[in-house]
């Protein structure tokens, strides 16, 4: 298993999906995992430090876990099967731990919640994960995509996926 961390939310420029994209904490290997628009809006307001009105599903969940007496310890993207992925959200309650099957989007919206730390198996990393490093990458080609993301991710907003998803219906 590697650590990862949240590099950002942005859209797959065909279908207008979202896609969350995890970066290792060590090295330069991105994992992009295309998600669902509510699931992309949860994480882009908390990313943001954004605060809705009513709780979301994913806070009333944190919530829900906070009453009982339990907390997130970690969450984990297990497998690629059938190019779906898979997850689990570890919960610890009254010294055991609990394994909960999940979509990759739900538990990175509630680990974003809990400050739980995001992990990846080595299998599904090295299936699917982009890795950028090595003497064939334009460093200049990359700085500008960077760039040209960063500012994607400066500019929008959750309402942004409200919008796309309302357009699809």
């Amino acid at each position: 298993m590697q650590e990862m961390s949240i590099y950002g939310v942005s859209f797959d420029l065909v279908g207008k999906q979202p896609i969350v994209l995890l970066k290792t904490a060590e090295g330069n290997k991105f994992l992009p995992i295309w998600i669902g628009h509510p699931e992309a809006a949860a994480i882009l307001m908390k990313l943001q430090s954004q605060a809705p009105p009513r709780p979301m599903t994913h806070d009333l969940f944190s919530d829900v876990l906070e009453q009982l007496g339990a907390h997130v310890v970690r969450i984990t993207v297990t497998e690629l099967r059938e190019n779906t992925f898979y997850a689990q959200i570890t919960l610890q309650q009254d010294g055991g731990e609990i394994e909960v099957d999940s979509r990759p989007s739900d538990a990175i919206a509630l680990a974003i919640r809990a400050e739980a730390p995001i992990f990846a198996a080595d299998r599904v990393i090295e299936e699917s994960a982009i890795e950028f490093e090595g003497e064939e990458i334009d460093q200049d080609r990359l700085d500008e995509e960077v760039a040209k993301f960063r500012h994607f991710l400066d500019e929008v907003t959750p309402e942004d996926f409200a919008d796309i998803e309302e357009e699809e219906d």
